[in-house]
């Protein structure tokens, strides 16, 4: 039974993200796999299936045309964020700058485990080197110019690299926006290391996840740092393969609808 209590962690997976739960559920062979024996009416896919004699398929005909361009854009960021030297050093302040020096908490049901003056003095001791657009979007207006480098929507290809944390929770996104034109075990993998992503963010957030069953990690020491590090690369070496089944996803709409041209 829902509780109908505010989940900060588990429900911006379902909110930053539009697949809903329902629809996360819905089962997809991928394109061009015939579903023996089914019929088209009793599917439930957002697209019609072509009805076959031997049964139901999602046709890579049937992918619009004038998403096309997405295609090339998105093999391209994914290509390019996978072979990018990974950065280990940013240990995941964007949390941190988002509260930076501002009373509008993002999570207001969830209480800060620091201070705005202890917040403040961690993010200007460490510094900010957030490579992310994204991320860097919701930072409060005095963190902004902090950042190592000021990042654009234009420039996203030229700078997502593999151990941003945010960048693999992202790779959900991609396995998202080509449904049902993809294996739904490839969404399935991409969502659980977007939870899993999205729990080493917030554990490593100046908010206090106890309650939550969450052990933080507190990257204003040391001992933190080097924990969210071993996080770090346990995630983006868990992200790898499912980029790979991706970027496969991808390559094989894009040729195929070359073909159709």
């Amino acid at each position: 039974m829902a509780s109908q209590v505010k989940h900060p962690i588990n429900d911006f997976l379902f909110e930053y993200y539009p697949l809903r739960p329902g629809q996360l559920l819905r089962w997809s062979p991928g394109p061009d796999v015939i579903l023996a024996n089914a019929q088209r009416k009793k599917t439930d896919w957002p697209v019609e299936g072509e009805q076959l004699e031997e049964g139901v398929v999602i046709s890579t005909s049937g992918f619009p045309d004038h998403r096309v361009d997405y295609l090339d854009w998105a093999l391209d960021y994914l290509r390019a964020t996978g072979e990018r030297t990974p950065n280990w050093n940013c240990f995941g302040l964007h949390e941190w700058a988002m509260v930076y020096r501002t009373q509008e908490i993002r999570h207001a049901s969830t209480p800060l485990r620091l201070t705005s003056s202890e917040i403040a003095a961690v993010v200007e001791d460490l510094g900010l080197r957030c490579t992310h657009y994204d991320a860097y979007r919701f930072f409060t207006p005095e963190s902004l110019p902090k950042n190592r480098i000021a990042l654009t929507r234009q420039t996203t290809v030229e700078n997502d690299q593999p151990a941003c944390v945010h960048v693999c929770m992202d790779l959900y996104k991609f396995s998202q926006k080509i449904i049902p034109w993809i294996e739904s075990e490839i969404v399935r993998d991409s969502f659980l290391l977007a939870w899993e992503a999205r729990q080493i963010d917030m554990r490593a957030s100046p908010y206090d996840v106890k309650k939550f069953g969450l052990e933080p990690i507190p990257i204003e020491t040391r001992n933190g740092r080097e924990e969210y590090l071993i996080h770090q690369k346990r995630l983006s070496q868990m992200a790898e393969p499912v980029r790979q089944k991706i970027l496969a996803a991808y390559r094989y709409l894009q040729e195929r609808k070359s073909r159709q041209r």
